[in-house]
């Protein structure tokens, strides 16, 4: 036993030996690689920490938001006049052109309504054509009516002239038989009393007797005579006065009359003008049985077939404007401190994974809330600052690859160089 228990020492001495001699650069090399991974933190450190300095100097000099969507206008396609539907010649994501016929109405109505106005247009023709040779024949009549009137007082004025001299030569011979008959009648008292003292013959006296009654009856006779003449002077002069004012009618309404055919005549032209306006919308009205593109676009929210009874201002689809679209960009409000009209911008298209030129176009008038139908009221009492949104406009530059798949709606993310 004592010769195994002194076996087992120098074996154990032994194998202590190697540890002794390889312990120092195992420590070393262990403190080594302490070193390294402690440095190699501090590296990466160092680089995290200078790549976040570039990324925060880099992105000093964008805005970005991922509230933008591609915005594009869109006409609501709606009749013109009502009517029933026959033909349909659209479906549903069609590109049409500008004037592109999208749909049909029965035209029956419309075509009455044409021939309607047609005839109310001859006739009001027929009688302008009717009226208006009665403007120059009222002209002439009213220059005869004037003539003769003036005739008429010249004559009645020469008549009352002519009975005003009548007149003064009845009062003459009235004067001078009344004369007669005084020397008369004193020749037949004096032959009465000779004839009594028979100083003259029966026969003389009844000469003067009988010139006496004779000179009796002539003053009678002058003095009616008078008398009548008298009463046509007051004719003549009541012919001329009533002559006078028929002139005067006539002078004083010939113009009002002539007028009148004129007003007469112009309210026939209207007439044409007024069915001929009525024409021209009954084939307006025709031509709008036939529904047409007004743009040039995609056609979507088709909404009308064969048989629909459709009414003005009904929709009946849309037509997507894909000609000219853009970007609407709603920024926060802290981010527009630097952006304006004509800065660069970078668009990555979700849907087709792609990056497009832009710039900003112009800033919006008004924060989203505004634009809302319901806006807040902050002046309630019960107010809670939240940053607002501003609707910014970028414009796609032309020319670029993918501008034809974009549409309306369609979610984007831009980038503003600042």
């Amino acid at each position: 036993m004592t010769t195994g228990v002194v076996t087992e020492q120098p074996g154990a001495a032994a194998g202590a030996a190697p540890e002794e001699e390889h312990g120092e650069p195992v420590a070393k090399a262990r403190v080594w690689s302490s070193k390294r991974k402690r440095l190699a933190i501090v590296v990466a450190a160092a680089v995290l920490v200078c790549a976040a300095l570039v990324y925060w100097l880099y992105e000093r000099r964008f805005e970005d938001t991922d509230d933008a969507e591609i915005d594009a206008n869109i006409s609501n396609v709606s009749p013109r006049v009502s009517g029933t539907v026959t033909v349909v010649h659209v479906v549903e994501n069609q590109h049409v052109l500008v004037g592109q016929l999208l749909a049909e109405l029965d035209p029956a109505d419309l075509e009455v309504a044409v021939e309607v106005a047609q005839a109310q247009l001859a006739q009001a023709e027929a009688q302008l054509e009717a009226e208006h040779p009665t403007v120059p024949i009222t002209e002439e009549t009213n220059k005869t009516t004037v003539s003769t009137a003036g005739s008429d007082i010249v004559s009645a004025e020469a008549a009352l002239d002519q009975a005003r001299k009548n007149v003064d030569q009845l009062v003459a011979q009235l004067v001078q038989a009344m004369a007669g008959d005084r020397e008369a009648q004193i020749e037949a008292r004096r032959a009465e009393r000779l004839l009594a003292d028979e100083a003259i013959p029966r026969q003389e006296y009844d000469q003067k007797e009988a010139a006496a009654t004779s000179s009796a009856a002539n003053v009678v006779a002058v003095r009616e005579a008078l008398e009548a003449a008298r009463a046509s002077l007051t004719g003549r002069g009541a012919a001329v006065a009533t002559t006078q004012s028929r002139l005067a009618e006539a002078r004083a309404n010939a113009p009002k009359q002539l007028e009148a055919r004129k007003a007469s005549v112009d309210w026939r032209r209207a007439s044409i003008d007024a069915a001929r306006a009525q024409l021209a919308q009954a084939e307006l009205n025709l031509s709008y049985a036939q529904i047409r593109s007004p743009v040039a676009g995609i056609v979507g929210k088709k909404s009308i077939d064969v048989g629909d009874h459709v009414a003005p201002g009904q929709q009946v689809l849309a037509i997507t404007q894909t000609q000219e679209m853009w970007v609407t960009a709603n920024f926060r409000e802290t981010q527009l401190e630097k952006i304006h009209p004509g800065q660069s911008v970078g668009v990555h298209v979700d849907a087709l994974g792609v990056t497009l030129r832009g710039s900003v176009e112009s800033i919006g008038g008004a924060t989203g809330s505004r634009y809302s139908v319901l806006p807040p009221e902050n002046a309630t009492g019960n107010y809670v600052k939240v940053v607002q949104r501003v609707p910014v406009r970028i414009a796609l530059d032309p020319g670029q690859a993918g501008l034809d798949r974009l549409r309306p709606g369609m979610s984007v993310e831009p980038k503003v160089r600042l």
